[in-house]
């Protein structure tokens, strides 16, 4: 199931907001998408390691912009200069902080 966002809108320079169908929201900083993202230089494609530790990443990145990759993911440039991963609706949806934090408890 791949169902896009009704609403992706920036908060700020360090935030997105997703709004999905069933009227969950999401809101993830620039950090959080950032230690999320899906590419090869940031996910080990043979072990599925992640190559970034979000340890590592600065407080105060930004997403300088956010762009719809068909009708399926978004794509981020940040500012430490990333900008290669393609995050599908899914892997944003799976990835939500609030679901992910529920999850873990």
């Amino acid at each position: 199931m791949n169902l896009a966002p009704e609403e992706i809108r920036k908060t700020g320079d360090q935030g997105m907001k997703l709004r999905w169908p069933d009227g969950h929201e999401s809101h993830f900083t620039a950090p959080q998408l950032r230690a999320i993202c899906p590419c090869a230089a940031c996910v080990n494609e043979l072990t599925g390691e992640r190559m970034v530790d979000p340890a590592n990443l600065a407080k105060d990145l930004k997403i300088l912009k956010a762009h719809l990759v068909g009708n399926y993911a978004l794509g981020f440039d940040f500012s430490d200069g990333h900008h290669t991963g393609i995050y599908s609706f899914d892997h944003l949806r799976k990835s939500c902080p609030c679901c992910v934090a529920v999850e873990r408890r």
